[in-house]
């Protein structure tokens, strides 16, 4: 999609972008494939506030087909639409037995194009298959770690991952971050490249756009009494001295915090070298 702009009318538009929505087709979402969430404003059952800066927010979670499992049935195109959930559009599927169903939207799917997931599918965009019959150096996106699981990986709009090999069991994928991982073959993963790629160019312009995302305004610690954050405090703008804590003392920026040695060894290439 591309980019509108305005008139530089007041300062929170003088710079504002928005996308031009163009590849939307459909306007309210599937009744029976959205559900209620609510919102916790970071606060936890006690009350407690556990995600600092969150604020309230209201609307209706899209229930989206992340596993794909509707094996050997082909669906049709009905609309692209507008997921205020995430960055991606998505499209609305239809498959022949009458279920409708939501997937991410790939560049390059249209409105009455036909979906299908299958071992012996066509490499066209929106297609789902297993990793085994994915072509070495296919551009793929929603893929699985564990088969059946549903995609965990590449789901962000823009996103795109390839298959760059295959030693079985596990098949060779560099991912968007520039990491090279073995993922088992018998994974599935859709075709093609997460549209909406334009998202990542959206200039917010006010702070009043970032606040209907839920998130509220963030006060740097620097800003701070000593008795609320570390960094608080001092004369002039200072630090102490230490490195960047969070209020609660934990090193912060920088600090490595993944621990999980058991899936190093699926790891060929960090994404930080």
């Amino acid at each position: 999609m591309a980019m509108k702009s305005f008139n530089p009318t007041s300062p929170g538009v003088r710079q504002m972008t928005i996308l031009d929505f163009k590849e939307i087709t459909k306007k309210d979402p599937e009744k029976s494939l959205v559900e209620r969430r609510y919102s916790t404003g970071g606060r936890n059952n006690t009350g407690r506030v556990t995600s600092r800066f969150r604020g309230p927010l209201k609307r209706l979670y899209r229930i989206i087909d992340f596993k794909r499992d509707k094996v050997d049935v082909a669906g049709k195109v009905v609309a692209i639409e507008y997921d205020p959930n995430r960055s991606a559009n998505i499209a609305l599927i239809q498959y022949a037995d009458g279920e409708k169903r939501y997937i991410l939207a790939p560049i390059g799917l249209k409105v009455g194009a036909t979906v299908l997931t299958a071992e012996n599918a066509d490499i066209n965009p929106g297609n789902c298959m297993s990793l085994a019959n994915v072509p070495v150096g296919s551009e793929i996106h929603n893929i699985e770690l564990k088969p059946g699981a549903g995609g965990k990986l590449v789901r962000s709009a823009g996103m795109v991952a390839q298959l760059v090999g295959k030693e079985s069991p596990y098949a060779i994928v560099r991912l968007p971050s520039g990491e090279i991982r073995k993922i088992l073959m018998a994974c599935r993963a859709t075709i093609g490249q997460v549209g909406n790629t334009d998202h990542e160019n959206i200039v917010w312009g006010k702070a009043g756009r970032v606040r209907h995302m839920g998130w509220r305004p963030h006060v740097r610690g620097t800003a701070m009494n000593p008795v609320d954050h570390p960094h608080g405090g001092g004369e002039g703008r200072t630090k102490g001295g230490r490195h960047p804590v969070t209020p609660w003392g934990f090193p912060t920026k920088g600090k490595k915090t993944r621990r999980n040695r058991r899936t190093e060894k699926y790891i060929l290439k960090d994404r930080r070298k």
